[in-house]
């Protein structure tokens, strides 16, 4: 078992992600109500947490790294901060190299998907500062094994995906993903190359979505102009037949 993943991103009309690229909004319309509509959709799916990747995770956690080169040997298995009822922030991080100072971001409890391979020392910064951790394999690349740990471990049932192209791209490759929650805003980047909502990272002439088929089942106007549109992740008919 593994819990419901939900892929929630805002886009300008071009599907590109970074909004400090998206053309402003139009005369009349408050740029505050607009960008305000991303986390207030996100409550409307009380989710228990949310997963991202390390380059987000790193621009938002407030650590730095310390030398616990003394640190002992730890065994790579599911380590349980205090939790105390807190929703989840996830970071995919294979490699081990957000510092987080503190055992959340935000209000919500922080959890690094590892590598097998990452220090002991890490590790022992990580428990220093609270943090929990599971492990994904030696390179931290066995996503389904780190999602269903999510789910036996912490006993979540349903996760926000609010991750970079290059993440949300590994997830859809895993058939991780069961519905796309996406808000276009009424705006334009234009950008040839900039990251779009799927940038996955695979060899020539893979399909990350190969077998997979979206159905409509929500589509809404928001105030401003926003457009939140649900799609439904199936599995296609030609892959089932």
């Amino acid at each position: 078992m593994r819990p419901t993943i939900i892929c929630h991103m805002i886009t300008s009309i071009d599907g590109r992600l970074h909004p400090s690229r998206f053309t402003g909004a139009a005369a009349g319309i408050s740029a505050d109500t607009l960008s305000d509509h991303y986390e207030e959709v996100a409550d409307r799916f009380e989710a228990e947490g949310w997963i991202a990747g390390r380059k987000t995770m790193e621009e938002l956690a407030k650590g730095s790294a310390r030398n616990l080169a003394d640190a002992p040997m730890a065994p790579r298995e599911p380590h349980l901060g205090e939790r105390n009822g807190r929703n989840l922030a996830i970071a995919i991080d294979p490699s081990g190299r957000v510092h987080y100072g503190q055992d959340s971001i935000g209000a919500d409890h922080v959890v690094a998907v590892l590598g097998e391979q990452v220090s002991d020392a890490y590790l022992a910064e990580l428990r220093e500062d609270g943090v929990s951790y599971i492990f994904a394999g030696p390179r931290g690349d066995d996503l389904p094994g780190a999602v269903a740990q999510l789910a036996s471990v912490f006993g979540v049932t349903k996760l926000l995906l609010e991750g970079g192209g290059t993440i949300n791209g590994a997830f859809l490759r895993h058939r991780l993903i069961d519905e796309f929650s996406t808000l276009i805003q009424p705006a334009v980047d234009g950008g040839a190359g900039s990251d779009s909502i799927i940038d996955y990272r695979g060899a020539d002439g893979e399909r990350p979505g190969a077998g997979q088929a979206l159905r409509l089942i929500g589509c809404e106007t928001l105030e401003g102009g926003m457009v939140w549109l649900r799609h439904a992740v199936e599995t296609a008919p030609e892959a089932s037949s």
